[in-house]
C-alpha cells in the first residue's frame, strides 16, 4: 500500500508540474504578465523628482511673499508676474506628478492663470499629502 501511495503522489506532482509548465508557456500567461508589467510601469515614479518639485514650489512661494512684503523691489510688477507664472507652471507639473487632471494649454503672453484654478490645484495637492 505504501508504494501505491508514493506512486500516486509522484504522479500528481508530475501532472501539476506539467500543467504549470504548460500555463507558463501559454499566450494567456504572457498577456497577463505584460498587463501586470504595464500597470507597474505606469505607476512607477521617482520620489526625488517629486521632492525637487516640492522644494522648488516652496522657494517660489517664499519669493512671492518676499516680493509682496518689500515695497522697495525694483520692477515689482514684473518680478511678481514672472514668479507667479513660474509658480503656476510648477504647480501644473506637480498636479501631473500627483495624477491630477490639469488643463495644460499654452497661454498667450498676457494671459494669467485664474486664482480659483490655482487654489483648486493647491488644495488637491494638499489633500494628497503634498506640502511646500
Amino acid at each position: 500500500m505504501t508504494w501505491q501511495l508514493a506512486f500516486l503522489s509522484a504522479s500528481l506532482a508530475l501532472v501539476a508540474a506539467l500543467a504549470a509548465r504548460s500555463w507558463a508557456r501559454s499566450g494567456a500567461h504572457h498577456d497577463a504578465v505584460a498587463r501586470r508589467a504595464g500597470r507597474r510601469r505606469a505607476t512607477a515614479f521617482d520620489p526625488l523628482v517629486t521632492l525637487t518639485v516640492q522644494v522648488r514650489l516652496g522657494e517660489l512661494a517664499r519669493e512671492l511673499r518676499a516680493i509682496d512684503d518689500d515695497p522697495q523691489v525694483y520692477a515689482r510688477a514684473h518680478h511678481a508676474r514672472a514668479a507667479q507664472d513660474a509658480y503656476d507652471a510648477l504647480l501644473r507639473e506637480a498636479c501631473r506628478l500627483a495624477g491630477l487632471g490639469v488643463v495644460d494649454l499654452p497661454r498667450p503672453a498676457g494671459e494669467r492663470a485664474e486664482s480659483a484654478e490655482r487654489l483648486r490645484e493647491e488644495l488637491e495637492l494638499s489633500s494628497r499629502g503634498w506640502s511646500w
